[in-house]
């Protein structure tokens, strides 16, 4: 065998030898899945932790974004902009799952996602608004975590009224295009019944309606100011905040973002720990079960939230067997 045939004899053997290295990484190449994109529709402000705890419990289960999992966010932010648009603007970039944040952005994508898996978070009673079937099977493309937002209102005002038992008259803003509110000015009716407060309300569908109403209620005329959960007065807390503290009211809310903005006392559950749970649930529907097969989740045990600077502001002082109930402090 003369040098030149030696030489390629050689070269072939090498090169043999780096292919059938190679092998076992182009395999791994081969499988390895494409990026899942996961579509999100949310209102953004305070709702915002939702979403982050959705990242953040995704990232613990092994799925990071940017390497397995990618997210496109629609984020209303305002409560005048159209989430069936975004919803549909979402659908553009093929999504395999959609993560909806709250009543009224569910019922934007159930109108235009047709099969597509659908989670939803922080969804108020998703039986009776005819989102699923049950809480065992929705029988559609639908799962997710409930809130108790609505049925909560009762035990808000009961919680109002222990820690400011001189409420007789309480303001209530109600949001009349959003099912959250109706559903939640039921079961405040309820406990005002209960409690002997009288209910003055007022519904509202815009900013400058709502201010309308504040504006409206001369100081001395209520004794507190409820909020009705809603996304509208959510958005505009400052306008509510504003108005309490100048007229030195109690407001009651449903989250802790609110209380730190300046409400006084808030009973309702946990954002970004509600984000996390859907993220279990989100990883289920990305390993191929069907939303219909998942039974919706309803969230961990309420958070009693005080703001003792708001306290202080409005002069009122909380009883201390009160406080001993209290889970957090905002300064």
């Amino acid at each position: 065998m003369n040098q030149s045939k030696s030489f390629e004899l050689a070269l072939i053997t090498v090169l043999l030898s780096i292919a059938f290295t190679l092998m076992p990484a182009c395999s791994s190449w081969a499988q390895s899945p494409a990026m899942l994109r996961i579509g999100v529709l949310t209102p953004g402000g305070d709702f915002a932790p939702a979403l982050d705890g959705l990242r953040q419990g995704l990232t613990q289960l092994g799925y990071v974004e940017g390497k397995q999992i990618t997210f496109f966010v629609e984020d209303t932010k305002m409560e005048t902009l159209d989430p069936v648009k975004s919803a549909m603007k979402l659908l553009e970039a093929k999504p395999h799952l959609l993560v909806t944040v709250a009543t009224s952005h569910t019922a934007a994508a159930k109108q235009v996602a047709g099969n597509l898996p659908i989670v939803f978070t922080m969804l108020s009673d998703p039986v009776q608004g005819g989102f699923v079937a049950s809480y065992a099977s929705s029988k559609n493309n639908l799962t997710g975590v409930s809130n108790n937002v609505a049925p909560l209102s009762g035990k808000r005002l009961e919680l109002m009224k222990r820690m400011v038992p001189g409420i007789k008259r309480g303001l209530a803003v109600v949001s009349v295009k959003e099912i959250v509110a109706q559903k939640s000015f039921q079961f405040l009716a309820e406990s005002a019944k209960r409690f002997d407060v009288q209910l003055i309300r007022r519904d509202v569908t815009t900013r400058d309606e709502l201010e309308k109403v504040l504006l409206d209620t001369p100081k001395g005329s209520v004794d507190a100011i409820i909020l009705v959960p809603a996304i509208l007065l959510r958005n505009q807390i400052s306008l509510l905040v504003e108005k309490a503290l100048k007229d030195r009211l109690p407001l009651g809310v449903h989250t802790e973002d609110l209380v730190k903005k300046g409400a006084l006392v808030s009973y309702g559950e946990d954002s970004q720990l509600i984000g996390a749970q859907t993220a279990r649930i989100v990883v289920k529907v990305l390993k191929g079960i069907q939303p219909s097969e998942i039974p919706i989740e309803t969230p961990e045990r309420p958070v009693l939230v005080v703001n003792r600077t708001t306290a202080k502001t409005i002069g009122l002082k909380i009883p201390r067997e009160f406080f001993e109930q209290v889970d957090r402090v905002v300064e």
